[in-house]
């Protein structure tokens, strides 16, 4: 019997295992420490991540690249759920997969009419309970989404991220001593990394 493929191998298909890799190559920038620890959950090695990451650059910038949408299909599955969503005066459908390494979040794209995916990124499971933000000690890395600060938050200032899964939240919080403070929050993937005071 042939033994199974190994995440991150350059042979066969591109799988969810894979694509979390994808996910968690891009955020060790910002907290290699909370990578590591997924990275091991996972049971993958550093090389392993990095040639997941490589596939996956081939695969989006390759001449015959399916679109968006059909590589998320082709790599996670048929959508968990599909909704129809409605942006400002436009329409297009929300399309979850669940994504086991953080089990109440699932990984969201945004797909118009004409099949262009318009957004994607890490998104609070529906039914699943957020985390309470009420201090910027509550900003905490990889504890929630760019919905939930923009919600506790507002009004935020949306800012250009330094690469295309990457964004940024301008924004005014208490720390806990109740002291406002101009901060700004950095996410990747739709996940909070860090915030820096300025």
């Amino acid at each position: 019997m042939p033994s199974a493929k190994r995440p991150g191998s350059p042979s066969g298909p591109f799988t969810p295992l894979d694509f979390q890799l994808v996910l968690l190559r891009r955020m060790a920038d910002h907290n290699p420490g909370l990578v590591e620890e997924a990275r091991r959950e996972l049971g993958v090695s550093i090389a392993e991540m990095r040639e997941a990451n490589k596939r996956w650059q081939a695969m989006v910038r390759s001449p015959r690249a399916r679109g968006a949408a059909a590589r998320y299909r082709s790599v996670l599955g048929p959508p968990e759920s599909v909704a129809p969503r409605r942006i400002g005066d436009l329409d297009c459908e929300a399309r979850l997969w669940p994504v086991p390494l953080w089990p109440d979040l699932r990984f969201e794209a945004l797909v118009g009419p004409d099949g262009a995916v318009w957004n994607e990124w890490l998104v609070r499971a529906p039914g699943a309970a957020g985390p309470a933000l009420a201090t910027l000690e509550d900003l905490t890395p990889w504890s929630c989404t760019v919905d939930e600060v923009a919600r506790a938050f507002a009004p935020v200032r949306p800012l250009e991220g330094t690469a295309p899964t990457r964004w940024g939240l301008a924004f005014t919080a208490p720390d806990a001593r109740g002291t406002r403070r101009e901060v700004v929050a950095e996410f990747t993937w739709g996940l909070l990394q860090r915030v820096s005071a300025h």
